[in-house]
């Protein structure tokens, strides 16, 4: 997901989709490129996919943290990215890759549930709106992309069961948007705000042990009903997350938690 800052789509990069337009794609086994795109690749996880990998893995999110990504701060960042390790072969695969295609299949990530395409946010100024837009964009030695079978940005993301991930990639997108600046008032990258920040959106196990064990809720006021949700549901939980980094480094008001 990429986050783009420019006057008018007309500037956009090359392989912009728009609403109606058509791209053909088909990726099959019996395709020479059949995989070749699980390896040695910077495949980047957003928060939702790391929940949903670590629960299809029967692990927590410490333990899928520890064993399968790799975190890196870039020079000019102020929030860590965060990789999945790929496999220490000469191939450098996708620690998910078998013989037979991908083991996680049902719950990949969004970057492989969206390939060949992908998505960016596209910040509207005149009307003050991000708008999700999408980009055709296959490697080169990718075969699939001169199969006949057509296919809109929206049609794509309806058969790859890909609706739910890139909403919550959005909303990912869109709070990382705000770290362009630096919120940590001379804490640094490793101070206890990082941290929570860190926590409460990649780290949903111990998220949620620090709302219920510690003293939080003796400090800000949550409605029962969203209690329910955040204590039962990882996907409530993890949008809990963003909004409570927003109220946590920013000070934006949301209806949903109160200082006591």
């Amino acid at each position: 997901m990429k986050y783009i800052e420019i006057e008018n789509t007309d500037n956009l990069p090359s392989g912009y989709l728009k609403e109606n337009d058509l791209f053909s794609f088909e990726c099959h086994s019996g395709l020479a490129c059949f995989n070749r795109c699980c390896r040695n690749i910077n495949l980047f996880l957003y928060p939702y996919d790391v929940l949903r990998l670590r629960k299809r893995l029967g692990i927590s999110s410490d333990e899928f943290i520890d064993d399968y990504v790799d975190i890196v701060l870039r020079p000019s960042g102020f929030f860590p990215e965060v990789l999945l390790r790929m496999s220490d072969n000469p191939e450098k695969t996708c620690p998910f890759l078998t013989e037979t295609g991908c083991s996680v299949y049902s719950d990949r990530p969004d970057t492989c549930r969206t390939f060949p395409v992908e998505q960016g946010i596209y910040h509207d100024a005149k009307n003050n709106k991000n708008i999700v837009i999408h980009f055709f964009r296959p490697p080169g030695f990718c075969l699939g992309q001169h199969e006949n079978k057509n296919w809109t940005a929206e049609s794509w993301a309806k058969d790859q069961d890909a609706s739910a991930h890139n909403k919550m990639t959005a909303m990912w997108a869109d709070l990382v948007s705000l770290f362009q600046n630096n919120p940590w008032e001379g804490e640094g990258t490793n101070g206890p705000k990082a941290k929570m920040a860190f926590m409460a959106t990649y780290n949903i196990d111990r998220f949620r042990d620090f709302i219920f064990t510690s003293s939080f809720l003796k400090r800000y006021l949550i409605k029962y009903d969203l209690l329910t949700k955040i204590k039962n549901n990882d996907t409530e939980l993890l949008k809990f997350g963003f909004v409570w980094v927003k109220y946590f480094l920013w000070g934006i008001n949301t209806k949903n938690i109160r200082q006591r």
